[in-house]
């Protein structure tokens, strides 16, 4: 097919690239090989090195297989971002587990879905979530209990301090367990690595089992394969031209598809080092920006939004990074615009769906960067755009839905195949999101197909309300959804975060809106918000809000 976008790649980046067929593993295991007294991690001050990982990841290998672990066993993974998850994540593929990787702040009504769906009898955690587990034990057959405490990862006297905290936490809930219980320190200081061999998984074997946010619906087991990380991973170290002097400042958890590819498996490839934070908070953010110097970071535009309101932002240097990659929901030009007038930084926006492992597409790291793109496709990608109507293809500029052919295309949804033959088309994938291309093949995303808002028959895409809600001075943060309207079938409804010390009211953001959209655009409700409902990874979840609003009206009749 015709690859206008090739012409603008950076000139380090090829068309094509060579995939070795290897197991996920192989990342970790190659670039300790290369570099092994290098830092891997780096959490709060204290460094590991990559064979200081490596040697830990191959003990803890050691340790499922004689805990009677066998090869496509699930395990189900509840924990933040530290260095005990790269031990875990490696180690388990080592052993020839499964990962299913869940955010440990589910409700356990949550995690019993995904427990229950997954089929996970073994779980890893933090003693913060082990009443959680143990509460879940008792509606879903758990066989086994790691857990890893935070404290042992920190510097002294810092580690010290929260193991005797999670020690006290572990004695309480464990006291009358009846599953079988192991200390994940214990596991990966004491294991046997004498005639210790890799299980040798295949390229098409499944190595990572991990669920779609729920965002759009009931959430769906995404299977991918080891190939399929490999690869994501070889097209992030291009793309992003990383090396090993590169520092990452991993701020999305390693559970999600964009913080385990973007954040943790292509730096590891590159053999750099990552700056691990457990979870987002403006300030700490900030601070280690300031202390640590990444040379890159990435986040979703929430995080830039946070950044860009602290008020003491610019005592922070933000001189060391070399680009913030931005993706998982839209940047708007205000938020963009923002943020690097504030710290100087460089936004970078691409794109991502974990039914191909994450990112496919970027602005490119040196070249054209056009405000509003998702940018150009990764090499051996390639991607069009489809009817809405008819899945014909579609010229440059015309609206439609974006589908993607890549070498790190999902399998399928997991025991869910009429799902998977809806979005897998013959051998396009398609993304479910709506936008088009320009003449030089840069692609835009205007909005989710199902996010779309119908007022009297004309189509609504939020995302242009969205733009003007991040330009309006007062605003933190907002967005538009679409809820059911008996006269109308859908109206725009606005929920808005002001900065602050800020006030506004309805009538004046309605007389805003006005100014900019045609009426039949304009919001007929504006609800002002002390915080709005995020995503693990801080994308504002539309769906929740939209669901909310719904209930409301069925509860008031």
């Amino acid at each position: 097919m015709t690859k206008p976008w090739l012409q603008f790649y950076d000139k380090q980046v090829p068309e094509r690239l060579e995939y070795p067929t290897v197991p996920v593993y192989e990342l970790l295991d190659e670039s300790a090989a290369q570099f092994a007294d290098r830092p891997l991690s780096r959490f709060f001050g204290k460094q590991l090195s990559y064979r200081e990982i490596k040697e830990m990841s191959d003990r803890f290998a050691v340790a499922l297989r004689e805990q009677g672990l066998k090869p496509g066993n699930k395990i189900a993974f509840l924990l933040p971002n530290f260095p005990g998850y790269p031990i875990a994540y490696f180690g388990a593929l080592k052993a020839g587990a499964v990962i299913v990787p869940l955010n440990p702040l589910y409700s356990v009504s949550e995690l019993e879905f995904h427990f229950n769906d997954s089929g996970a009898k073994t779980v890893i955690t933090l003693p913060m979530f082990l009443e959680k587990i143990m509460e879940l034990s008792s509606r879903v057959p758990i066989k086994q209990i790691i857990y890893s405490r935070i404290g042992d990862f920190l510097p002294f006297p810092r580690g010290l301090v929260q193991t005797i905290r999670e020690n006290k936490l572990v004695k309480k809930q464990l006291k009358n367990s009846k599953q079988d219980i192991y200390d994940f320190r214990e596991l990966i200081t004491t294991g046997n690595l004498e005639n210790f061999k890799p299980h040798p998984a295949q390229p098409d074997d499944l190595a990572v089992l991990i669920y779609s946010g729920g965002t759009t619906g009931i959430a769906k087991g995404i299977m991918l394969s080891h190939f399929n990380i490999v690869a994501n991973a070889h097209q992030i170290k291009v793309w992003g031209h990383l090396k090993k002097e590169d520092r990452m400042l991993a701020i999305l958890p390693f559970f999600h598809g964009y913080g385990m590819s973007v954040g943790m498996n292509s730096f590891i490839l590159a053999g750099a080092e990552i700056i691990m934070l457990p979870k987002f908070n403006a300030q700490e953010m900030a601070k280690a920006i300031h202390k640590y110097k990444p040379t890159v970071s990435a986040v979703v535009p929430t995080i830039l939004v946070a950044l860009s309101n602290l008020k003491n932002i610019s005592k922070y240097d933000f001189g060391s990074l070399n680009a913030v990659w931005v993706g998982a929901a839209p940047l708007t030009t205000a938020i963009k615009e923002n943020f690097e007038k504030m710290t100087n930084g460089r936004a970078i926006e691409g794109y991502g769906l974990t039914e191909a492992v994450t990112a496919i597409m970027a602005n490119p790291y040196e070249g054209k960067h056009k405000i509003g793109s998702i940018g150009l496709p990764f090499p051996d990608v390639e991607a069009k755009i489809v009817s809405l109507k008819d899945k014909s293809d579609l010229p440059p500029g015309e609206l439609g839905e974006i589908a993607l052919r890549t070498p790190t295309m999902m399998k399928g949804y997991y025991k869910n195949p009429v799902e998977t033959e809806k979005t897998m088309l013959d051998d396009w994938l398609l993304t479910g999101d709506i936008g088009y291309m320009d003449e030089e093949g840069y692609f835009y995303i205007t909005d989710r197909k199902k996010e779309l808002i119908i007022v009297g028959g004309f189509n609504i895409y939020p995302r242009e309300i969205d733009e003007l809600i991040y330009k309006h001075p007062k605003v933190k943060e907002g967005i538009a959804v679409g809820i059911p309207d008996t006269y109308k079938g859908e109206k725009v409804k606005v929920f808005i975060v002001l900065k602050e010390g800020e006030k506004a009211t309805e009538d004046e953001l309605k007389k805003y809106f006005r100014q900019y959209l045609t009426p039949y655009k304009v919001p007929s409700e504006i609800e002002f918000c002390s915080d709005l409902p995020k995503s693990a990874i801080g994308k504002i979840l539309r769906r929740s809000l939209r669901d909310n609003e719904i209930k409301k009206q069925q509860t008031n009749g």
